[in-house]
């Protein structure tokens, strides 16, 4: 792979995730040798290991990230899951301080941060206030960032894999709410643009909410096609939602990051990005479920 002159130092954080993995592949392609940071090298896959450089590092351990992320010109951030005290905004703000520290201190011309829709509400929507918090660290830098504030992950589902295919889908949500949906690989591809792209400077938002807006009424209806069996939508309460995340094992503050979300995204949030053709995305949730499930 050549390298120019002016060929950019780009690294990115979770290159193995939904969103990260494809990051990587659109780099590749673009004639980029990326850095990837990760906690567990062995994870990448095999062929990869020839065109990427890894550090190995722990996202939260601030010394390492300042160290790995020397002399890059543009880094995609994403906040993986933690806890700090058995708490995920906590432990997002904390993945921030290593992100803010690593620009300020490296000087890094570009950061894309995997936000999340709700992320401009500043507090109120559950673990997503982390999100929010990396957010205004990364402000504070005074550097140039990206900040993708993306919808729900269509690869959410998954999780409810056993349940879809048992003929139901739940969720906390109203079933007529209406919400962004998105194909985390199309997150990717705006990310890997942004990375290679000199086109803009500043603090931009740039919303990615999928090709429409769903609700889980007709969420249910395209499974059902798709899958050629009937998935019923049913709306669970706060206190069920609570009950079933406390029975999966989950401790308290991470009850609250979740069951926050739903409550701090439903009727009457509005998402401060709205839908034009800058934050719409192509892959249809249908077009998704005939490949994933």
């Amino acid at each position: 792979m050549g390298h120019g002159v002016d060929a950019k130092r780009i690294v990115v954080t979770t290159p193995v995730g939904h969103v990260g993995s494809r990051v990587v592949r659109l780099l590749l392609q673009a004639g980029v040798r990326p850095t990837v940071l990760m906690r567990d090298p062995g994870r990448l896959v095999p062929e990869l290991r020839e065109y990427v450089d890894v550090e190995q590092v722990d996202q939260g351990d601030v010394e390492a990230v300042v160290r790995a992320t020397r002399g890059a010109d543009r880094l995609f951030w994403v906040d993986p899951p933690a806890l700090v005290d058995g708490d995920p905004v906590a432990g997002y703000a904390r993945m921030g301080e290593s992100a803010a520290r690593a620009v300020a201190e490296n000087g890094i011309g570009g950061t894309v941060f995997l936000s999340s829709v709700g992320a401009e509400l500043r507090s109120g929507a559950g673990e997503i206030d982390g999100l929010a918090k990396t957010e205004e660290l990364l402000d504070s830098t005074g550097a140039n960032v990206v900040h993708l504030r993306c919808g729900y992950f269509f690869s959410n589902l998954l999780t409810q894999l056993d349940e879809i295919r048992a003929g139901t889908l739940s969720t906390p949500w109203p079933l007529d709410h209406p919400m962004a949906w998105v194909d985390p690989r199309d997150i990717g591809e705006i990310a890997a643009a942004r990375l290679l792209s000199d086109a803009w400077t500043g603090r931009e938002v740039q919303g990615v909410h999928g090709p429409e807006d769903l609700t889980f009424t007709r969420v249910a209806e395209i499974l059902s096609r798709e899958l050629g069996q009937e998935v019923t939508p049913i709306q669970i309460t706060q206190e069920d939602l609570r009950a079933a995340l406390h029975s999966a094992g989950l401790g308290p503050a991470q009850v609250d990051g979740i069951a926050g979300m739903s409550a701090g995204l439903g009727p009457g949030f509005v998402p401060e990005i709205p839908r034009t053709p800058l934050s719409t995305t192509p892959t249809t949730l249908a077009a998704w479920a005939r490949d994933h499930l």
